[in-house]
C-alpha cells in the first residue's frame, strides 16, 4: 500500500560516532510516521562508523547511504544531506542526538497550517538515559505562535533552541536557509566550525513565515558528551559566534532588531574575557557594515534582573 502521507527526509550528518551511530540510527528507523527516507553521510569517518551504516542500509531500503571519498567539513556534510534528499519535508537528526518515536507523527500534522514555516519541540539533554534527562525549551503550551516570537525570544535570551536538532522543516527551506558562510568582519569560517549556521535556519526560515508551531511534550533527546559542541566552548566560542549569526540576520534582514542585539552583545563581551581571542572587541566587531552601535539601557536591566531572580529561585 502506497502511503498518502508526504515523504520526510531525516537527515544524519556522522563523523566518527561509531559507539553511538547505532541508536541515533534506531530512533530515526522506528517512526511510527509512516513515509520516511533516512538520509546518512559519512564525512569520511576514521573509525568503524561506515560499517556499522552500512549494516542499517543493508537492512532496512529506507535508509540511503553516502560516504565522502575526503572530509569536508561539517556544513558542507550537512549540505551534501540535503542534496541527498527528496522528501517534502525534512529533519536534521545529529548523529549524537535521538527523537522519540511518535516525533513525526507529532509534528507534521502542524504544516497542514500552510502559514507555519517550521514545528520544534521542548528537548531533554542528557547523559546517559533520555527520559533523565534535564528539560530544556520549555516555551510555554503546545500549539502555533507567531514566528515573529521566535525572533524575539532568540534575541531577547529567552531560552529559544539554537539548534534545528528538535525541529522540522520544509526540503525547500532547509535548501534556501542553511548557509553554508556567514559574512563577517573577523575571518571566522562558519562553514568549518558551524556555529551559528543551525540558529540563522531558524531566523531566516521564521522571517518568512507567518506562523510556526511548539510541542511542549519532550520529544527530542540531545546527549551530552566530551565531543558535543556545547561542552567544547565554554571559553565562549558557542555564545560570541551565535551572536556574530544574530549580528548578520539583523544587519542584512531586520535592522529594526539592531538595538537589542547591541544590548547583547555589549553584555556578552564583558562576560567573556576570550572575546578577543576571536576577533571581538567591541560591538562593531561583530557587525560587516553596519554603524549603529546604540544600546537599550532597557534590555541591560531587564536581563540583569532575570539574571538574579534565576539565582534565587
Amino acid at each position: 500500500m502506497v502511503s498518502t502521507k508526504p515523504l520526510v527526509s531525516i537527515l544524519v550528518p556522522v563523523y566518527n560516532r561509531e559507539g553511538i551511530i547505532s541508536e541515533t540510527l534506531s530512533s530515526a528507523l522506528s517512526q511510527t510516521y509512516e513515509n520516511i527516507e533516512v538520509i546518512v553521510v559519512d564525512n569520511a569517518s576514521t573509525d568503524g562508523t561506515w560499517s556499522v551504516i552500512s549494516d542499517y542500509a543493508n537492512r532496512d531500503p529506507r535508509l540511503k547511504a553516502f560516504k565522502n571519498e575526503s572530509n569536508l567539513g561539517p556544513v558542507r556534510n550537512w549540505l551534501r544531506c540535503v542534496e541527498c534528499a527528496t522528501g517534502v519535508f525534512a529533519k536534521i537528526l545529529w548523529s549524537d542526538d535521538l527523537i522519540s518515536p511518535d516525533f513525526l507523527e507529532k509534528t507534521i500534522p502542524y504544516f497542514d497550517d500552510p502559514q507555519v514555516g517550521f514545528v520544534y519541540t521542548a528537548t531533554k539533554i542528557f547523559t546517559e538515559e533520555p527520559e533523565a534527562g534535564v528539560l530544556s525549551y520549555a516555551n510555554g503550551k503546545t500549539g502555533i505562535y507567531e514566528a515573529e516570537s521566535f525572533i524575539q525570544g532568540d534575541f531577547k535570551a529567552k531560552g529559544y533552541p539554537l539548534s534545528p536538532g528538535c525541529a522540522v522543516f520544509y526540503l525547500k527551506d532547509i535548501k534556501r536557509n542553511l548557509m553554508l558562510h556567514i559574512p563577517n568582519a573577523t575571518g571566522s569560517d562558519f562553514s568549518m566550525h558551524a556555529i551559528g549556521n543551525d540558529l540563522l535556519l531558524f531566523l531566516l526560515t521564521a522571517n518568512q513565515y507567518k506562523k510556526i508551531a511548539y510541542i511542549s511534550n519532550p520529544i527530542s533527546y540531545f546527549r551530552a558528551h566530551p565531543g558535543s559542541i556545547s561542552i567544547e566552548s565554554a571559553d565562549g566560542k558557542l555564545p560570541l559566534h551565535y551572536d556574530m549569526a544574530r549580528a548578520h540576520f539583523a544587519e542584512v534582514y531586520r535592522p529594526d532588531l539592531i538595538c537589542v542585539l547591541n544590548s547583547r552583545l555589549f553584555m556578552d563581551l564583558r562576560r567573556y574575557s576570550a572575546a578577543k581571542s576571536f576577533g571581538l572587541e567591541r560591538i562593531s566587531d561583530f557587525y560587516v557594515e553596519n554603524q549603529i552601535f546604540n544600546v537599550s539601557f532597557f534590555y541591560i536591566f531587564v536581563a540583569v534582573i532575570r539574571k538574579v531572580l534565576r539565582r534565587f529561585f
